[in-house]
């Protein structure tokens, strides 16, 4: 394990709970942690364990009225508006407490890579990238995201790069930086067309001193390992390249997986550690190894995300996972009695995430590359049409 890297972690996180039959089932949490401890990618680390971000630093991001609903919510019988009491946003008791540890958490990675203490950090609970300033979205409450990056900004450093890997359009963080020229948002998700929230276009790219600044990469339904992989390097490492971030943030859904009951992409685990590894190269390559990583989206509750996740955390300390390792008789036993599921056996879902270099091709995954390229590599003095920028 690097000695600069740090896991943020509490049970608590476990109440924010949307209810029983909400596909956010904080259950993906417990089980990425036990699996994490379980094959010994947390032996000798002690996680940080956050407080409740104060509403001071939540209002880097949402409005004080907004805070004031969610506080006020629970004990609403008639609802208070602001995306709250929907479907998607139930309204549970203490709500706001659970929200706020959440971007506490954000935050308090945050601060060890700011403060010197660590280069890389990762809360798995966070990613909740939906939340808008006004109101409820996606099952985000508070974008712990945005208030992370903002907080960097006040901190130390003047460009930081997202990345969001989600099979939803980061759409709250995008929203929240998308005049800002010192945040580089980059989404790759599922096309708008075929999944909420429906935005994340191409022409999204930023405006005023912003524009450019904004990126979306719109896949096609189906759009495997290899598709995925050629379209985010067809992208990401030019961009990050030219930007030159101080520390790079990633939000890390896995309902990119071809079993997500909520999407339609055709990712496997393997390619979510490829994704991964990916991120740690150009973290260090063009962010000074500064990288801040966060969870996200996925509901394939028990056979996916516990196992790409610890992967993830297992990425982020150095201590990478052969894909063929078996997964630990006791956690496998406990989750059994959990799930009436098959369990996978190993940490592989025996899948190869090799990937061609990109392109311009009629292939529809090098199509959409190519109009996200069109759109924004001429505002960072790169040439669209050239497979080597």
């Amino acid at each position: 394990m690097s000695p600069r890297s740090a896991v943020v972690w509490t049970p608590d996180f476990l109440g924010y709970d949307l209810g029983d039959d909400h596909p956010l089932d904080p259950v993906r949490l417990d089980l990425t942690m036990r699996l994490a401890t379980g094959l010994g990618v947390l032996e000798g680390v002690d996680p940080l364990v956050p407080t409740q971000a104060p509403d001071e630093e939540v209002q880097r991001v949402h409005v004080p009225s907004y805070i004031s609903a969610v506080k006020s919510a629970p004990e609403s019988p008639f609802g208070v508006g602001h995306g709250l009491g929907t479907e998607d946003n139930p309204i549970f008791f203490h709500m706001h407490e659970a929200s706020a540890l959440v971007c506490g958490g954000s935050l308090l990675a945050a601060k060890e890579i700011a403060e010197g203490r660590a280069d890389r950090a990762v809360n798995i609970a966070g990613g909740l990238h939906h939340a808008m300033a006004d109101h409820a979205a996606g099952f985000c409450v508070y974008n712990d995201c945005a208030v992370a990056i903002s907080w960097l900004l006040d901190n130390g450093f003047e460009r930081i790069a997202y990345i969001d890997v989600d099979v939803h359009h980061g759409d709250g963080v995008q929203a929240a930086f998308y005049s800002d020229p010192r945040v580089l948002t980059i989404s790759m998700h599922q096309h708008p067309m075929t999944l909420w929230p429906g935005t994340g276009w191409p022409a999204e790219y930023g405006t005023g001193a912003g524009a450019g600044y904004a990126v979306n990469v719109p896949l096609p339904p189906g759009t495997p390992d290899a598709g995925w992989l050629r379209a985010f390097h067809a992208v990401v490492p030019s961009l990050l390249t030219a930007f030159r971030p101080q520390v790079l943030v990633t939000q890390c859904g896995v309902d990119t997986h071809a079993e997500d009951p909520l999407a339609s992409l055709g990712l496997s685990v393997d390619g979510h550690r490829a994704i991964y590894r990916a991120l740690r190269e150009l973290a260090e390559h063009t962010a000074g190894g500064k990288w801040l990583a966060v969870g996200g989206g996925g509901y394939g509750l028990f056979r996916v995300v516990p196992r790409s996740w610890t992967h993830l955390v297992a990425t982020v300390l150095d201590r990478d996972i052969e894909p063929n390792r078996p997964l630990p008789a006791g956690w496998v036993a406990h989750t059994a009695g959990l799930t009436g599921q098959v369990l996978p056996t190993s940490m592989t879902d025996g899948r190869d995430p090799s990937h061609q270099p990109w392109s311009e091709g009629a292939d529809r995954v090098d199509t959409a590359v190519l109009e996200t390229r069109r759109a924004v590599f001429p505002l960072h003095g790169l040439d669209p049409d050239d497979p080597r920028d």
